[in-house]
């Protein structure tokens, strides 16, 4: 009997199964675009609420010159409650930015608890950037963090990320622990309050809900200048309009922005090879036993501009000589 009814429940869960065609599945989530600049107006609104009723900790960051986003402890006002000696209310301690994206004026805002070194470098908006980091919603919910130090690519992240960390400077040392870790000492430390715009705006990520403003504590430890095309030109002196996105500036115009782009004014010589270097004609600036009037290059094809127009060679299409001539 016992076996008669195994099958049967057996035999149910299979006809069920089948039954289930392949177009029974969810519906497909679809979010309505919204106006940007009407959202932004939402999110400063949401934001500044948040800044207005959290306190942090701000007593431990005081002359810390080595704090971690570990140390900090942001807390919700209750109604009724005073803030507690020590800590300060984040609304009097963040500073207020603004920034221009997607034709958009967007407000959002910084909590710096350590610079980082004063003497070292400062991310640019398209470098890479060695982090640990935590985000998370308004309502506290966390969405992604690190564990161990991670390299990004500040192209790739939510603009928010390439607008706040050249603010900041990198650590001022590092020790390799022996065990594979590293340890770093006077870090840039801080926390971003970024509006939807400057985030994921209508993207449905895990754990984030569209058009929702979001927090990102961070600690930044080292840098590195990107060219992502080694065409000897920094990406971030390729955004020719300086709007701090490098996916509208195409010189040639031929679809392929100039970041990326080996041949910036399409005029046959690559940018690379329009770096001549006619500074010194009697010096080796490079050390590679040739001197700098047989044109072999500075690696700097900005400062090159033949016909003296005023713009260089690798963004002109009149000037066409290249360093590879005379080698």
């Amino acid at each position: 009997m016992k076996i008669r009814k195994i099958s049967f429940y057996i035999l149910l869960i299979i006809i069920v199964f089948i039954s289930c065609s392949k177009d029974d599945k969810p519906d497909t989530i679809i979010v309505e675009e919204r106006d940007r600049t009407e959202q932004q107006i939402v999110d400063r609104d949401s934001l500044l609420g948040y800044l207005e009723t959290h306190y942090y900790n701000s007593s431990v960051f005081e002359g810390n010159l080595n704090p971690s986003i570990n140390d900090l402890v942001i807390t919700k006002l209750m109604s009724g409650e005073s803030v507690p000696v020590d800590h300060s209310l984040l609304i009097d301690a963040i500073e207020t930015k603004t920034t221009i994206f997607a034709d958009v004026d967007y407000e959002f805002y910084i909590l710096r608890l350590n610079q980082g070194d004063i003497n070292g470098m400062k991310p640019h908006f398209s470098d890479d950037v060695r982090v640990n980091f935590s985000g998370n919603t308004l309502d506290e919910i966390v969405f992604d963090s690190s564990v161990n130090p991670i390299d990004f690519d500040l192209t790739n992240l939510v603009p928010g990320w390439n607008r706040v960390f050249p603010e900041f400077n990198v650590a001022e040392t590092y020790i390799e622990n022996g065990d594979g870790t590293v340890s770093f000492t006077n870090a840039g430390v801080g926390v971003m309050f970024l509006p939807s715009g400057l985030g994921f705006f209508s993207a449905i990520q895990p754990d984030i809900p569209a058009y929702s403003p979001i927090i990102f504590k961070f600690e930044l430890y080292q840098t590195d200048i990107n060219d992502h095309d080694l065409d000897g030109v920094p990406s971030y002196l390729e955004d020719i309009d300086g709007d701090l996105d490098l996916s509208n500036d195409d010189t040639d115009e031929n679809t392929v922005p100039d970041f990326a782009d080996g041949d910036d004014d399409g005029d046959g010589t690559l940018t690379i090879e329009e770096d001549l270097e006619d500074i010194n004609p009697n010096v080796d600036s490079n050390g590679d036993g040739i001197l700098d009037n047989d044109l072999d290059g500075d690696g700097d094809p900005t400062n090159d501009d033949t016909d003296g127009d005023g713009i260089p060679n690798y963004l002109d299409t009149d000037d066409t000589v290249s360093n590879e001539d005379d080698n």
